[in-house]
């Protein structure tokens, strides 16, 4: 697959100046920044991020090859490109369904996903990425933020790990395309943060223990309780629950 990247100093977010391109069906254009003025998260959240200091991209694919049910694939496949890239420098790197990387309890990376569809097939997959390379001090009040610096002892140049990033998800979207949906899936869930045993959880119901079964390909997390139930949720619907009982 082709690549066009493209690489600007400062916007307000990669993934809304990439959802304004075009792109040819055989492309992949990668857009990155030195900063984000309005880097986003899920939801309402936001990405902080000190100016030069981490990578912050965004990719653009028009995957027809994959069906609407299907395109939670691609999220997976993003994701396991992002760990194998930070697996290169150290270890203890999983996957926080549904697509937050994480270094132990803490997190590393973040991605913001949008598709725009065409029928049954994805038009647009955008993949919109921010991992903390080379920042010491987070500013934010968010819960558990770490860098691959303060892992490593020494600072990382983001053009490195995004040609990791890349070549690793071009690998894994190849397998997409020659159908090899299970061999990703599989690799996603060898990968995942709690992959075994019961830890703690919060429903709109309240705090239950439960162990992963699965994660489905249209992204909902499939959870197992102590007396054997069966719960379904959609992001958002459940949250994690730490030992101190904060949930994030």
């Amino acid at each position: 697959m082709k690549r066009r990247l493209i690489q600007l100093k400062e916007i307000d977010s990669t993934n809304r100046y990439i959802a304004e391109l075009t792109a040819n069906a055989d492309e992949m254009v990668i857009v990155t920044a030195d900063g984000q003025t309005n880097g986003r998260g899920q939801g309402t959240n936001k990405w902080e991020s000190e100016p030069g200091k981490n990578l912050l991209f965004s990719l653009l694919l028009h995957p027809s090859y994959l069906s609407v049910h299907n395109q939670f694939l691609l999220a997976m496949a993003g994701s396991l490109a992002v760990k194998k890239a930070l697996d290169t420098y150290t270890t203890g790197i999983c996957i926080k369904w549904p697509n937050d990387i994480y270094h132990k309890d803490s997190k590393i990376s973040g991605t913001l996903i949008e598709t725009r569809l065409s029928g049954n097939h994805i038009k647009d997959f955008i993949f919109g990425t921010g991992i903390n390379l080379n920042q010491y001090v987070f500013k934010s009040d968010a819960p558990n933020p770490v860098s691959l610096c303060t892992l490593i002892g020494r600072e990382t140049p983001p053009n490195e790990v995004l040609d990791k990033v890349l070549s690793a998800f071009e690998k894994y979207n190849d397998m997409l395309q020659k159908g090899n949906h299970e061999e990703v899936v599989a690799l996603y869930h060898a990968a995942l943060y709690r992959a075994q045993g019961f830890y703690l959880y919060k429903d709109k119901h309240g705090i239950f223990e439960a162990e992963i079964v699965q994660v489905a390909t249209d992204g909902h997390l499939v959870l197992r309780d102590r007396n054997g139930c069966t719960r379904r949720y959609a992001f958002k619907e459940v949250t994690y629950v730490f030992e101190n009982l904060s949930t994030h």
